[in-house]
């Protein structure tokens, strides 16, 4: 498995490490819970994967032609590892009410399916290929999907950990 991703797997699985249903469902006002959180990751997850086995059914990459805006925000979120604030997330990507006990369970499974999906096409199409559009980055090769869902994956780990503290006052 990819490194960050097995990292990106480690670091949910202490983030809600011990956390009782309760603490997983509180939220302030107008925001997420860690299980919404959670669902909000699991869902990016399973729309990656079908992304990318849609690109290997296909036999080509999906990625279009990216924009300039493509290539800017791909710089700021990928290379220089920042996720702005407030952005909000694709409907595809918003929690439904999923059980926070399926998601938990198959979390890990799903981030293990996407990195093997991702390195299919990377080894098939070429570690410099574009493959397939992200909805916000635009175009992403292989390593930058990778490294997108690291950046992501970090990002939520420590709003968890931050619903997480009110817990410990």
């Amino acid at each position: 498995m990819d490194i960050r991703l097995d990292k990106l797997k480690q670091s949910l699985e202490s983030a809600v490490e011990g956390m009782s249903t309760e603490q997983l469902s509180w939220h302030p006002p107008g925001k997420w819970c860690a299980a919404e959180v959670l669902e909000h990751l699991y869902l990016t997850y399973t729309g990656t994967i079908k992304g990318f086995e849609r690109c290997l059914e296909a036999g080509k990459p999906l990625a279009r032609v990216p924009t300039w805006k493509d290539h800017f925000r791909t710089f700021v979120v990928v290379r220089l590892g920042h996720l702005p604030e407030g952005r909000k997330a694709p409907r595809n990507a918003t929690p439904r009410g999923l059980p926070a006990e399926h998601v938990l369970a198959q979390m890990p499974e799903k981030i293990r399916a996407m990195d093997t999906v991702i390195a299919q096409a990377e080894q098939k199409y070429g570690r410099q290929i574009k493959l397939l559009d992200h909805p916000i980055l635009g175009p992403l090769r292989a390593r930058e999907w990778r490294k997108f869902h690291w950046i992501h994956g970090q990002h939520h780990v420590r709003q968890i950990s931050n619903l997480r503290g009110t817990f410990s006052d």
